[in-house]
Parts: structure tokens; C-alpha cells; sequence
């Protein structure tokens, strides 16, 4: 995909893995909800300082991935000929916890408008808990984004034999 694109399907993706690399050397990676806001990913996780908060502190530099699965179908005549349709994005880029509240505020809010029911009656960006999350950004440096379209149906097997 292009970069327009990647960052087009980073704004509407659902569920993000966020990896980062122990002092061990050892990958983590957690899956998160998250938006895309200011050009940059944001995420939170508890405030307690568990393998997430101690990989970023010893490097900055974390990828997150997003996915969209789509139609699995066949290709071939054979039955490992099957594949499926999808997109992918991956960045690549340098998290830093965010410290400032009216920044933390802004995030909490950017995420109940993109996961929350903001019908409910329920009082709107009030975040009591402000302090019990850690809020991370990551600043992108790379993305790249891969997609495989289901083919018409026209040009699916058995109609195509593609190999």
C-alpha cells in the first residue's frame, strides 16, 4: 500500500500489537487498543510498572502492527492452494510516556469517541482515573502497509488457474 494509505488504514484500525525489546533482549508484545491522532499512535496500559513500562524505558524504539483479515479463498486446484484477502500496516517508531494530563485527557477522550457509546448518559471526558494509566506515544519514522484483494470472482479459480 502506499504511505497514504497505511496511514489512512492506521487511522481505522481496530486492535494494535505493540513490540518492544527487553533488556535481555527478549521481544514482548501486547496487544492494544489505540488511536492515531497528531500524526503519532497513542496507547495506554496500566500505571503499574510491569514488562511494557520497563522494556520502553531501557528502548524507545517499538513497532506496532494492525491487521484486517479478510476472505480466505482458493486459488489452485490443489487444496493448499488457498490464501486470503487482507491489509497489514506496520510502524516503526520511538515511544515516550506521556506525562502531561491535559495530553493524557485528550487521549482518553479520543479513545472513548472511537470505541466508546457515547450515547449512553454517562457524564463525556471525565477521567477520574487519569493517573492510574500510562500513556504512551510513538512517534513513526517508517510505515509500510501490504494488502492481498480477493480477485474477482471472474478471475478465481476455478475459472483462473493461478500458480
Amino acid at each position: 500500500m502506499t504511505e497514504q494509505e497505511t496511514l489512512a488504514f492506521l487511522q481505522s484500525g481496530f486492535c494494535g500489537r505493540l513490540g518492544t525489546v527487553g533488556a535481555d533482549g527478549a521481544p514482548y508484545v501486547v496487544p492494544l487498543l489505540y488511536v492515531f491522532m497528531d500524526g503519532q499512535i497513542w496507547v495506554h496500559n496500566t500505571s503499574a510498572r510491569g514488562h511494557l513500562r520497563t522494556n520502553i524505558d531501557h528502548e524507545a524504539r517499538v513497532c506496532f502492527e494492525i491487521d484486517e483479515p479478510g476472505e480466505v479463498f482458493p486459488y489452485g486446484g490443489f487444496e493448499c492452494d488457498t490464501s486470503i484477502s487482507y491489509r497489514s500496516a506496520i510502524a516503526f517508531g520511538r515511544a515516550r510516556v506521556v506525562d502531561d494530563r491535559a495530553d493524557k485527557a485528550r487521549f482518553c477522550s479520543a479513545l472513548m469517541e472511537k470505541y466508546g457509546d457515547r450515547s449512553l448518559p454517562r457524564p463525556k471526558d471525565v477521567f477520574p482515573r487519569l493517573d492510574a494509566i500510562t500513556v504512551y506515544t510513538v512517534t513513526l519514522e517508517r510505515v509500510t502497509g501490504k494488502r492481498n484483494l480477493l480477485p474477482d470472482v471472474g478471475r478465481r479459480w476455478p475459472a483462473v488457474e493461478r500458480r
